[in-house]
């Protein structure tokens, strides 16, 4: 997904302080770690930011997930990310 088409679909108050709008900054990151990954398979320092950000993430997720599941499933539909194993209460 391209960032700019996903950016203009937050509305303008809501862009950098918003649930959706951090996990998509922290999912860009993934995505740019995982590949650095790829080619430095030995790099320990940035798999221990990787598995900071994927907490982080799933943090914000779980708490999109309780406060408004519409949203959430809207969110992970469009960055492709699938569905957390937690259950939800």
């Amino acid at each position: 997904m391209v960032k700019s088409t996903f950016i203009s679909v937050i509305s303008e108050k809501e862009r950098r302080g918003s649930v959706e709008f951090q996990v998509f900054r922290f999912t860009n990151k993934i995505r740019r770690l995982t590949s650095h990954l790829e080619v430095h398979k030995k790099d320990y320092l940035s798999q221990t930011g990787l598995r900071k950000i994927l907490g982080k993430r799933q943090r914000l997720l779980a708490y999109l997930e309780k406060k408004n599941r519409a949203r959430y499933k809207e969110l992970i539909g469009q960055l492709g990310i699938r569905e957390s194993k937690t259950k939800t209460r």
